[in-house]
């Protein structure tokens, strides 16, 4: 078999969150094709208003819990979806519906192309980049045109840093952050887009919902909304320049509790993202 020849799907899990999901369908089945992607719907109650030939929908009943709880139950469903789909394909991606695996336009390859010529024994792990609103400079997200072309900053982020890539069965942690008793590689040129701090309005209505606060989501919406601020007050760096070193260092260093994820050494780096991500996603 070519490297060019890998069977590559996608795989994640939603409840009440179409905006994203709907990207995430759209970016996920351009790249991989739409008969390759397997969404869940957490709970026999979701249905989802757009309709998405193709893709695999399924809606399970809906794992309960305060947010940790259920975060360790979602991810080990995944873990087993992503272990019977292993028998088919040749990788899976496991990411949130906020987060997009993207390789760098600079290379000139598609995601596909990528992840078929990288070398991935467990996992495989992309930069973190943890988009997020400037408050002063941009406006609400605007679903008719792509996310990156409203949104110039983001904060390099270890926590994004996951292991969203497979190659073998593996039980992953809680949000895909990591695989457990296994290494991570975050490779050169890939990263994970995260969107989730990228609109303050939207961000700022979950905490209205009375559900998720019952749920213990506070400090989870919390740690979002302080991207918001670190990306609105910081004097923002070259995107070139630090990719590298926060990759070198997240490869390099690891959180005390956790030998498997990595670390920024509490470093808070914004950056500017480059024109050529603008239309990715």
């Amino acid at each position: 078999m070519r490297a060019s020849d890998k069977k590559i799907c996608a795989l994640t899990m939603v409840r009440n969150d179409e905006f994203f999901l709907s990207r995430w369908i759209a970016y996920y089945g351009r790249e991989l094709g739409a008969g390759h992607l397997y969404v869940f719907l957490d709970g026999l109650d979701q249905t989802l208003q757009g309709t998405y030939p193709e893709v695999h929908i399924e809606a399970v009943e809906h794992i309960e819990g305060k947010v940790r709880a259920a975060d360790r139950g979602r991810i080990d469903f995944l873990s087993r979806k992503a272990a019977l789909l292993l028998k088919s394909y040749d990788l899976v991606i496991g990411t949130d519906a906020d987060e997009f695996l993207v390789a760098d336009p600079l290379l000139g390859l598609s995601l596909s192309e990528y992840l078929s010529q990288a070398k991935i024994h467990a996992s495989l792990s992309a930069l973190g980049i943890d988009v997020g609103q400037h408050l002063k400079e941009e406006k609400p997200l605007d679903s008719h045109f792509s996310f990156l072309s409203q949104r110039r900053y983001a904060l390099l982020s270890d926590r994004y840093s996951k292991a969203s890539v497979i190659a073998q069965p593996v039980s992953w942690g809680s949000g895909f952050h990591r695989v457990k008793k296994h290494n991570f590689h975050i490779a050169k040129g890939l990263f994970l887009f995260h969107f989730g701090s990228a609109d303050y309005d939207m961000l700022n209505s979950r905490f209205s919902d009375e559900t998720r606060m019952k749920n213990g989501w506070r400090n989870h919406l919390n740690r979002r909304a302080r991207t918001i601020t670190i990306v609105s007050k910081a004097k923002p760096k070259g995107w070139d320049d630090w990719v590298e070193k926060a990759r070198h260092l997240q490869n390099m260093f690891r959180q005390p509790y956790a030998w498997n994820k990595p670390t920024m050494l509490r470093k808070k780096v914004v950056v500017v993202i480059p024109k050529r991500f603008r239309s990715v996603v």
